[in-house]
């Protein structure tokens, strides 16, 4: 339980900006570090979380930690997910208004917003390796394709892509029928 907690403490303390900038720490912690999951098994987590309301961080962390350490998994990951955000809210509450308006504050905001970007677009590169070594360039285009097309250009809500191209997933790349 303590390598739970751990792992997800220090993704969420080090994820300055939320789910978002979470989310490759996360990935590091759990596919590199622990190899709890395997990558294409965190994309498919990803997208999943990515579909259902709520914070990602605490969607991702109850889930793995149940899958690999049950009710006590999923506790320590959770907890571990919101310490830092609940300890950081209740230390710094006190001194918001007198530094809400700071230039150091607004620009180490600003200058953070670069490498949560770059971290994204690791994690995207490395998802689209995997996709391509998992189902072929074939596959990989037609899915990007219409997924861009849908999202674009007929404006199709994110969930209902996601939700299209897993039921896709299922029936022509895992040759399950359903």
């Amino acid at each position: 339980m303590w390598k739970f907690f751990i792992a997800f403490f220090i993704a969420n303390l080090l994820g300055y900006g939320g789910g978002p900038a979470t989310i490759p720490l996360i990935q590091h912690e759990v596919v590199t570090k622990y190899e709890w999951m395997t990558m294409e098994e965190f994309g498919d987590l990803l997208a999943i979380a990515n579909a259902l309301p709520g914070p990602i961080a605490t969607k991702m962390g109850g889930f793995i930690g149940y899958e690999i350490g049950g009710v006590l998994g999923a506790s320590a990951a959770l907890m571990a997910t919101v310490a830092p955000s609940a300890v950081a809210v209740i230390i710094l509450f006190k001194f918001v208004n007198l530094f809400k308006n700071a230039l150091q504050v607004k620009f180490m905001t600003r200058s953070v917003q670069p490498v949560i970007a770059i971290l994204l677009a690791v994690l995207a590169y490395q998802f689209f390796l995997n996709s391509f070594e998992q189902s072929g360039i074939f596959q990989l285009l037609l899915l990007t394709a219409v997924s861009f097309l849908a999202l674009e250009k007929w404006k199709v809500h994110p969930a209902l892509v996601i939700l299209g191209a897993l039921c896709y997933g299922a029936v022509f790349l895992s040759g399950m029928v359903i």
